[in-house]
């Protein structure tokens, strides 16, 4: 059971892991850039999967969702409340659940640590919250 401070560093540690790690699909410079880098990893590695080029509308899909999560990300760093810590948990399981989806579907596995990352942060954050410590606190 989390103690409500200690929770809340949680919630904010985990919004710099998603400023960290999304920024870079904020602008198409930025996200070209990280295709580039991904694509050397998986390469380097000999990742099963496929790691396509982006055309137009996909990147920039790629480009809200990272300029959408980066806003998320900075609205729990100044407010890590609980309740933005659960929300964040039930976001990352869907993310978590579409990152599998799209390596059942052979996508690439460099998406694999992320996946990891996503199931770790939303299962801490899901993690309940001692209602005692608030009155102390």
């Amino acid at each position: 059971m989390w103690h409500p401070s200690t929770y809340r560093r949680l919630v904010r540690a985990s919004a710099w892991y998603d400023l960290l790690v999304t920024a870079p699909f904020a602008t198409p410079w930025t996200f070209l850039l990280l295709h580039g880098a991904l694509s050397a990893v998986a390469s380097g590695l000999a990742l099963p999967g496929e790691l396509p080029t982006f055309a137009a509308l996909p990147m920039l899909m790629a480009n809200l969702l990272g300029s959408l999560v980066c806003i998320w990300a900075v609205l729990r760093i100044r407010h890590p409340e609980r309740r933005l810590g659960r929300y964040d948990a039930a976001g990352r399981m869907a993310f978590a659940l579409w990152q599998a989806y799209a390596l059942a579907q052979g996508a690439s596995w460099v998406i694999l640590p992320f996946l990891v990352a996503e199931l770790a942060w939303g299962i801490a954050q899901a993690w309940p919250v001692s209602d005692d410590a608030i009155r102390r606190d």
